[in-house]
């Protein structure tokens, strides 16, 4: 995975990382610089220092320490020599590089009347590499059916940063492109129009245009564009499916996500949380599980065996919700929703 992106690197913090053992540098999944403090790697659901001579330390005592001139060095090649080209992505706090893989940064805001115009004295660089892995979706497809359509049934998949939310919806894009439904009495299907709304090119890391990530030959992109306003775009225009969306939570993603099912279109989208309940506290996710906007819901956890997946049905959810008291107890999950924890993958990190 480390050959994704050494062609981003300066010349010294990629030799350093070269000299990780190999597995290390398949698994990784994270690069954190920090100007003068220690260089941080995350691979496989893990955190480790990484010393001049690779050597991966639990410890920062001793680990390479990233000087100024290597991070000037870094913002200049993440954005290809042009700040000002980059000024929306740098008022967003993150920079998406050719290949998917997103750059966050950290340092002193610029404000203009109280709002972030961007950021200035960059001094921290969160490198998350974007990764494909052709069948991640494969155990999960069979449970999100609908049958009586002969397509995939609009699913909200919920979990924390870096558990592996994208490189499914990725997958699920591509599963259903290709009309890999899971087998059985579903294997006839044919498949069906994708419109992917990727606002932050992680998805299919489109390169002018053109997807670098397998997302099957019946999937339409639009790239760079803000969730709500390209769903409502592609709805018009390219007559889909299924819409999969990245990362939905604000309340006009919600107005999109319901004028296509509406539309009788199939949603795919994540959001951030930890679980269900998580989802019940953020009013535009609850009030799409309240409506029906989505029928099933999938929680991702990273477990030391790998990612699992568990898959709920929102009105069993939702039904939970209405039967509690105000002053209960609540549970991680909804009580009468069956558990369907089942390994996702073996081995392989996701992000």
């Amino acid at each position: 995975m480390l050959s994704r992106i050494t062609h981003l690197l300066p010349l010294e913090l990629k030799a350093i990382l070269e000299r990780l053992p190999a597995q290390v540098q398949e698994q990784l999944e994270e690069i954190r610089i920090r100007e003068g403090r220690p260089l941080e790697i995350g691979m496989a659901g893990q955190s480790r220092f990484a010393a001049n001579d690779g050597t991966l330390l639990t410890q920062a005592g001793g680990a390479y320490k990233p000087t100024a001139d290597l991070c000037r060095k870094l913002l200049e090649r993440m954005t290809n020599y042009s700040l000002y080209a980059m000024e929306e992505e740098l008022r967003r706090g993150f920079i998406t590089v050719a290949g998917g893989h997103r750059v966050g940064l950290a340092g002193r805001t610029v404000l203009d009347n109280g709002s972030v115009r961007g950021i200035r004295e960059i001094g921290a660089f969160n490198i998350r590499i974007a990764r494909e892995v052709p069948g991640s979706a494969t155990p999960l497809m069979p449970k999100l059916l609908d049958r009586s359509r002969k397509t995939i049934r609009s699913t909200l998949l919920l979990a924390p940063p870096q558990q592996g939310k994208t490189t499914l919806v990725r997958d699920i894009a591509r599963s259903v492109s290709y009309g890999l439904w899971g087998g059985g009495d579903a294997a006839s299907w044919a498949g069906r129009k994708v419109a992917i709304v990727d606002e932050r090119s992680e998805i299919a890391a489109c390169v002018r245009g053109i997807p670098t990530f397998d997302i099957g030959p019946r999937s339409d992109v639009m790239d760079a564009c803000p969730k709500a306003e390209g769903m409502m775009m592609l709805l018009r225009s390219m007559s889909p499916d299924v819409i999969i969306a990245d990362e939905i939570g604000r309340p006009e993603d919600g107005e999109a996500i319901r004028e296509a099912s509406h539309a009788g279109v199939s949603v795919i989208a994540t959001a951030h949380a930890y679980d269900a309940e998580d989802a019940r506290g953020r009013p535009v996710l609850r009030s799409l599980l309240e409506e029906g906007a989505f029928a099933l819901i999938v929680e991702l956890r990273r477990t030391p065996s790998g990612i699992m997946h568990r898959v709920l049905t929102a009105e069993a959810c939702v039904r939970g919700w209405a039967a509690r008291e105000p002053t209960a107890a609540v549970p991680r999950l909804a009580e009468d929703a069956a558990p369907l924890f089942s390994g996702l993958m073996r081995g392989d990190a996701m992000c």
